[in-house]
């Protein structure tokens, strides 16, 4: 059984854009292999041995997108009143409000505020309402954020 991936609308789209890229290079990977093979002697031929990696690496990431997008459940926004994967959450405390979205785990990038539910404040997050308060402890402090938002 294959296991599902809940992904955004926005991931999806990614996802795709990223496989039609990757299936675009495939012909110029071939062309380097090629090209490596007429520089003579395969065992210490270090271009060859580079444009065989690019293919793997390259026919490893499609294989892993197609699974992906085959296995993938396009995540809607949840009206549960709680904090689901999907949900974006406003967190708001004396000095600031910040905005995290929760997704899957493949989906998941701290920088751009998406957050998986594996992930310290996600699992905090979890089931939550609004009004609630969570704690997050990093290694710097100790900080408290009421809910204010869930989307």
């Amino acid at each position: 059984m294959n296991k599902r991936f809940k992904i955004t609308a926005a991931a999806k789209v990614e996802l795709e854009q990223e496989l039609e890229r990757l299936k675009a290079t495939r012909g110029e990977i071939a062309e380097k292999i090629s090209q490596a093979r007429d520089f003579g002697d395969l065992s210490e031929n270090a271009e060859y041995d580079a444009a065989r990696n690019e293919q793997g690496i390259s026919e490893t990431r499609i294989t892993e997108i197609e699974s992906i997008l085959k296995n993938a459940d396009i995540l809607k926004t949840s009206k549960k009143g709680k904090v689901d994967i999907g949900s974006t959450v406003a967190l708001k405390n004396d000095r600031k409000t910040v905005e995290y979205m929760l997704v899957d785990p493949i989906e998941a990038n701290p920088l751009e505020r998406k957050i998986s539910p594996q992930s310290p404040l996600g699992k905090e997050l979890l089931g939550k309402k609004v009004g609630e308060t969570v704690e997050i402890t990093t290694p710097k402090a100790t900080t408290k954020y009421k809910i204010a938002k869930i989307a």
